[in-house]
């Protein structure tokens, strides 16, 4: 049997089949389309999934063969497949499993695309094995996705884990969701961004803004690690402060859930030892408790996989 996995992001959306070993098998992708009314998108990814399962290509992909289909969406749904909101596709108050299922008449089950994620790596990754884990991606926004006893935990009214959201600096840092101070203001690679091209307005002699060919509009994350790296002071400066802020929220996810583990992934986490050695030194000195055993942090191990498997797993 294999299970089908959608991973719906803004620019686009990611099939794949899964087998019972929790691999790819087969993958596809369509561009991601906001500008076309809710149904035709349905039937977009309807078509790609039914296009996938093509047995003239590969005898294994048969309708016959699928169990089930999931989806990994940037936003929130509930129980019965309806979107209450995503607004990288436009999405409100959609009925996603409904319309899905009159195309393809499988068991269809949606989940926010963190949710999805840590569900991947707590079955076939870095947190395989564990009891409890929070799983935290440092993207364009802050996503989270905790797992406790093998189950995503969503809270009581399905949106537990906007870790993103959380109030990091008291009257802070405006913020999309419309408040202040957010840990997405910080944390995420935007934030970094952000920070990164306030900091070369002021220091045009910073390495950061030459590796980015004097245009402070070519900076991304890569670039400040790039020129840390190098031994750029300014870099160092910024890194130290998104490295703060960033180790008090996984101390303050510590000090409230003491998982087994935290798992960081995203784009930023793609710096990987420069980061995760720098966060596993300072987070500790936030933690209540700090005489007693902490959380490790880890990378989070399937990369961009992790959405399809993730989806492909709910159920």
């Amino acid at each position: 049997m294999i299970r089908i996995g959608l991973d719906i992001g803004g620019t686009g959306i990611k099939i794949g089949a899964v087998d019972e070993s929790n691999r790819i098998i087969a993958q596809t992708s369509i561009p991601t389309r906001q500008d076309l009314p809710f149904e035709t998108q349905v039937d977009q990814m309807a078509d790609a999934v039914l296009g996938l399962l093509d047995p003239s290509v590969d005898p294994r992909l048969t309708m016959d063969q699928v169990e089930s289909i999931g989806a990994g969406i940037p936003g929130l749904a509930d129980d019965n497949g309806i979107v209450i909101f995503c607004t990288n596709m436009g999405w409100k108050n959609v009925p996603l499993r409904e319309s899905f299922q009159r195309r393809i008449n499988k068991p269809f089950y949606v989940d926010n695309d963190a949710n999805v994620a840590a569900l991947a790596e707590s079955i076939a990754g870095v947190s395989a094995g564990t009891s409890s884990s929070v799983f935290i991606t440092l993207g364009t926004g802050i996503g989270c996705g905790i797992m406790i006893n093998g189950k995503i935990w969503k809270g009581f009214h399905g949106i537990g884990g906007e870790m993103g959201h959380m109030i990091l600096e008291l009257d802070g840092e405006p913020c999309t969701c419309g408040n202040r101070g957010c840990l997405e203001r910080y944390c995420s690679a935007t934030a970094l961004i952000q920070m990164a091209r306030r900091m070369v307005a002021g220091h045009p002699e910073s390495l950061i803004l030459s590796l980015a060919g004097n245009d402070p509009m070519k900076i991304v994350a890569k670039t400040v690690f790039d020129a840390l790296r190098e031994g750029d002071p300014f870099a160092e400066k910024l890194f130290r402060r998104y490295v703060s802020c960033l180790s008090q929220s996984i101390a303050n996810v510590v000090n409230f859930l003491d998982p087994e583990v935290i798992l960081l992934g995203g784009g930023v986490s793609k710096a990987g030892d420069v980061l995760l050695n720098a966060v596993r030194e300072e987070y500790p000195k936030y933690v209540v408790y700090g005489d007693m055993p902490m959380p490790p942090i880890r990378i989070a191990a399937l990369g961009a996989d992790a959405g399809i498997i993730g989806a492909a797993m709910l159920s």
